[in-house]
This record gives structure tokens, sequence and C-alpha cells, in this order.
């Protein structure tokens, strides 16, 4: 289907596309790493648990952050 990049369908298209990214790195056992909604940068892993994360700027891609806390389901 061909969209009109300035349209809410497009919008919903690529949501969904990058959802589906989402998902199946999970599916695929690795780590998802983003920023929330209150603006920390997250790290979920693949069995759910999430945690809080710092970049470390100029270090080696796999060494490039470090965990601040674990979020609960009540801090997440």
């Amino acid at each position: 289907m061909i969209y009109d990049i300035m349209s809410d369908e497009f919008d919903e298209a690529v949501r969904q596309a990058g959802h589906r990214a989402f998902l199946a790195t999970l599916a695929a056992g690795l780590p998802v790493f983003y920023r929330d909604h209150d603006g920390l940068y997250v790290m979920q892993q693949p069995d759910g648990r999430k945690f809080e994360i710092r970049w470390i700027p100029g270090a080696p891609s796999g060494s490039n952050y470090e965990v601040i806390r674990e979020l609960t389901a009540a801090a997440a």
C-alpha cells in the first residue's frame, strides 16, 4: 500500500512497523533500548524486566551503557 507521508495512515503504519520490530527483537532474545514517556533511557530484556540505563559516550558498542536501577511495575 502507498501512503501519503503527511497522513494519519502513514503515521499509524510507521508506529505498527516499529512495534513489530520491537517485538521481533525481544523474540530473538535481544534487549531493546528506548526512551520512555518520562524521558528515561530504558533497556528492556526479553523476559520483560526493564532497567533504567545511562549512556557512556565514546565507549565501545556493547559496553556503552550502565544500569542505574531495575524498574519495577510501579516505577515503569
